[in-house]
């Protein structure tokens, strides 16, 4: 009943939106922002991001959209369809595209989709322009369905737990409020990447022994910075750990719809900067994934509540220890799967606006805890930033202040979500030679 009420109320500001939108601008690049919002208020009510179904259909949709006008006019490599189509309208051919994938991926909204879908059809003058672009739009967004089947997504891996011993990721159902030996996201690591040969393609290096002086330190920091309501945690860091709560698919996308309404990227630009966008995090959870259980590392939770085990004489034991969060995520813990997104998603857009770029970005409300615990307004909602390399360093470090990770897991997850972004902008719908 909850998601249902949500879904109802989901439509209804949609619906407000779209038409207000329709009525007060005449900027093309409105089509890819609204088609995007459209879908990920549908992806959030349906499961809250908490499986890969979303940000798959955001890609493939952005994809469709960035083809389907590629093939109307070339400027950038295809990814999944290269048919040149004459005569024909770029409305008409990005709206069917969408249209076509997010239907696909969201059959019960259907009444919604292919209202929003006519909305954007009725703008353009009937004609055979108009029927090509419909016939372009829904071929390329066949190509990239197509390309996508069976590609592993919603695989369902199994988890071998292993004996707790040092560094060995542990149980802690108590914590992470889900039930007895649950394991989240096993099977992510398995999902066929969009430019990604293998999962395991980027291998983080290992994490630091738990006898060495990095440790030792990382397990101090996290103790005291990490901890709840901690006094050594500066004001800002913890305003910087809640605000970055935000699933990296939620707040990016919401980043870039503002920044390409803002900056007036048009429409060409805007559909390949959501699919670069929307390809990086996916190819980013895929690898970071494949490293986390690779690794099968520890959580500062169970490393603090059980030092007087681990074997390193330096390190104290707090049994009643618990973080910021007051939750803590149930897969393991090395690298840090939201630095890693962040950084690819960051890469994604400074290959569009340059890295140096100065921008705000808005989240107005975060999780209190884990997921379901309800939600909080943030207070500021935005924080502002000179380069997009610093805001997701800033994004990989929140989580040593949330008390999540060590530094040293989000410093793994920062590089390698820069790894995988630039294997993604360097190989995918790169500038055209023609």
């Amino acid at each position: 009943m909850k998601r249902t009420i949500t879904t109802i109320l989901a439509f209804f500001s949609l619906t407000c939106a779209a038409t207000a939108a329709d009525s007060q601008t005449s900027n093309p690049a409105d089509l890819v922002i609204q088609w995007n919002e459209t879908l990920l208020t549908y992806a959030d009510a349906e499961d809250g991001f908490l499986t890969l179904k979303g940000l798959r259909t955001a890609a493939m949709a952005h994809i469709a959209i960035h083809d389907a006008l590629n093939n109307v006019t070339r400027q950038y490599a295809s990814y999944a369809l290269n048919a040149p189509s004459t005569d024909t309208d770029p409305l008409a051919a990005a709206t069917q595209a969408a249209y076509t994938v997010v239907a696909n991926q969201y059959p019960q909204e259907n009444a919604s989709l292919l209202a929003l879908n006519e909305r954007w059809l009725a703008r353009i003058p009937d004609g055979a322009a108009k029927k090509a672009g419909v016939l372009a739009g829904a071929a390329a967004a066949r190509a990239v369905l197509r390309l996508r089947e069976d590609d592993g997504w919603d695989t369902a891996a199994e988890y071998r737990w292993h004996p707790m011993g040092p560094g060995v990721y542990a149980e802690f159902h108590e914590h992470s409020g889900t039930p007895q030996g649950f394991v989240f996201g096993a099977g992510w690591g398995k999902a066929k990447g969009f430019a990604l040969e293998r999962a395991d393609q980027f291998r983080a290096h290992a994490p630091p022994d738990i006898n060495s002086d990095e440790y030792t330190r990382a397990f101090d920091e996290v103790k005291t910075l990490g901890r709840f309501q901690s006094i050594s945690r500066t004001p800002d860091q913890t305003h910087l750990a809640l605000w970055w709560k935000d699933f990296a698919e939620n707040s990016h996308n919401r980043l870039a719809r503002d920044l390409a309404a803002k900056e007036n990227l048009g429409l060409r630009k805007t559909a390949r900067l959501f699919a670069l966008l929307n390809m990086s995090i996916f190819d980013a959870y895929v690898s970071v994934f494949d490293n986390k259980f690779f690794y099968n590392h520890w959580r500062p939770y169970t490393a603090i509540r059980w030092a007087a085990n681990d074997g390193n004489p330096h390190t104290d034991t707090e049994s009643t220890w618990t973080n910021t969060h007051r939750h803590t995520y149930a897969f393991p813990s090395y690298p840090s799967a939201h630095g890693t997104a962040c950084a690819a998603a960051m890469t994604a857009f400074a290959t569009v606006f340059g890295d140096e770029f100065s921008f705000t970005m808005y989240t107005p409300m975060v999780d209190i805890a884990g997921p379901f615990s309800g939600k909080i307004n943030m207070q500021p909602a935005t924080r502002k930033f000179e380069r997009f390399s610093s805001a997701a360093k800033e994004c990989a470090l929140s989580r040593l202040y949330l008390g999540i990770h060590f530094r040293y897991d989000s410093t793994a997850g920062f590089n390698l979500g820069q790894d995988v972004g630039e294997h993604v902008v360097d190989n995918l719908l790169t500038e055209s030679a023609e």
